[in-house]
C-alpha cells in the first residue's frame, strides 16, 4: 500500500482523530476552518469571476424531451449536483475562481474548498469575494480523502474538483471508486510548437512561465519547419494540458487538433491569459488525459437525469422487441414485467 493509499484508508476508517494527525505531520498544523486576511486584488478576482460566469452560463446543456413512438416519451434534464468539493492548491486563488463560479452558475448547494494552510487566508479572502463561506486549511491527501469519506467535522461531497500535486491526484483516482473526481490535473504541461517564423521570444516565455509551476511540470518545444503531418500526430499523442501553436504552419492546425487540454493560437494568446483572465477554465486533463476527456466546464457541475413515460398504447406497440429481446438474453422476467 503506497503513503498515499494508507492516508486515504485511515481518514476514511477513523475520520477526524486520523485527519488531525496526518494534518499535524504533513502540514505542521490543525485543520481548521480558514479566516480571510492579507490583500487580495479584489477587482482582478472579480473581472475573472465575471468572464468565468459569462462563459460557463453559455455552456448549459439542453434539456431535451421527445416522443419516440406514439404513447412513449423520453425526456433528459440537467440537474446541479448537491455537493462539491474543492481543491485549490496552494495560495491559488485563479483556481479557485475556474472551480468555485461555474459550480455557482450551475446551482449547487453546497461548496466546500480545501487548501493548504499556507496561503489559506488569502484563498479564504477570495471565497468571500465569491459568497463561498466553507474554506479549510487542509491540504495534501488527508483533504481529498475527508472530501470523499466525510468526518465529524467534514461532511462528505458528491464529486471531488481541482487541480494539485501528484500526491492529491493519486488520492483523487483513489477516492473515485466511492466519489466522482473531475479528473487527474497536474503536474502542469505545456508543448509549444513553433514554426519557422515563430518567434523564439514568446516560445522561450511560454516554457518559463509553465515551468514556473514547479520542477516536476512538463514543458517541451516542437519545431515545425516543414511537413505538420508528423506534428499534428505529436500532439495526438502526447495530448499536453496547454497546446501553443506558434507561426503560420502551426496555427493552421488549430482546427485539427483533437488531443489537448487548451490550444492557444499565435503570439498574443499566452497561456497566462487562459490561466488568469479569458474566463476559459484552467482546469485541465494531464498526463495524456486529454485523449479521452476536456478541462473543466459547466456540465462537470450538472447531472443528465432521464425520464420515461410509457402509455398503454406505448406499452403493447414495445411488447414485441421486449419479449424478442428478453429471449434472446435469457431474461424472462424482463419479459413478464412488461405484460400488464
Amino acid at each position: 500500500m503506497s503513503d498515499v493509499a494508507r492516508i486515504v484508508e485511515d481518514v476514511r476508517r477513523r475520520g477526524d482523530a486520523a485527519l488531525l494527525e496526518w494534518a499535524r505531520r504533513l502540514d505542521g498544523v490543525e485543520p481548521t476552518r480558514a479566516q480571510a486576511a492579507g490583500e487580495v486584488p479584489k477587482e482582478a478576482i472579480l473581472a475573472l469571476a465575471d468572464r468565468v460566469e459569462r462563459w460557463h452560463a453559455a455552456q448549459r446543456p439542453v434539456d431535451v424531451e421527445l416522443e419516440i413512438e406514439p404513447g412513449v416519451r423520453l425526456e433528459r434534464r440537467w440537474v446541479p449536483l448537491r455537493s462539491v468539493g474543492i481543491y485549490v492548491p496552494r495560495g491559488l486563488v485563479s483556481t479557485l475562481v475556474m472551480c468555485a463560479v461555474p459550480a455557482r452558475v450551475a446551482g449547487v448547494e453546497r461548496i466546500v474548498v480545501c487548501t493548504p494552510p499556507s496561503g489559506a487566508e488569502t484563498v479564504a479572502a477570495a471565497a468571500t469575494l465569491l459568497d463561498i463561506e466553507e474554506v479549510w486549511a487542509l491540504g495534501g491527501p488527508q483533504a481529498i480523502a475527508a472530501l470523499a469519506y466525510g468526518t465529524e467535522s467534514i461532511a462528505a461531497v458528491d464529486k471531488i474538483v481541482g487541480p494539485g500535486s501528484a500526491y492529491v491526484n493519486e488520492a483523487k483516482l483513489l477516492v473515485s471508486r466511492d466519489v466522482a473526481i473531475d479528473l487527474p490535473a497536474g503536474p502542469s504541461e505545456v508543448l509549444v510548437v513553433a514554426g519557422a517564423d515563430a518567434d523564439e521570444h514568446v516560445a522561450e516565455l511560454e516554457l518559463a512561465a509553465q515551468a514556473e509551476h514547479g520542477q516536476d511540470s512538463v514543458c517541451r518545444l516542437v519545431r515545425a519547419d516543414g511537413d505538420l503531418g508528423p506534428v499534428l500526430a505529436e500532439i495526438e499523442q502526447t495530448a499536453p494540458e496547454h497546446l501553443v501553436l506558434l507561426g503560420e504552419g502551426p496555427e493552421s492546425l488549430a482546427d485539427r487538433v483533437r488531443n489537448a487540454g487548451a490550444v492557444f493560437v499565435g503570439s498574443w494568446s499566452p497561456v497566462a491569459a487562459g490561466d488568469y483572465a479569458t474566463g476559459g477554465n484552467h482546469v485541465l486533463p494531464t498526463g495524456g488525459w486529454a485523449r479521452a476527456v476536456g478541462g473543466l466546464g459547466l456540465e462537470t457541475f450538472l447531472k443528465p437525469v432521464t425520464v420515461q413515460r410509457l402509455t398503454q398504447e406505448g406499452l403493447e406497440r414495445l411488447l414485441p422487441t421486449i419479449e424478442a429481446l428478453a429471449a434472446v438474453e435469457g431474461m424472462p422476467a424482463h419479459a413478464e414485467a412488461a405484460r400488464r
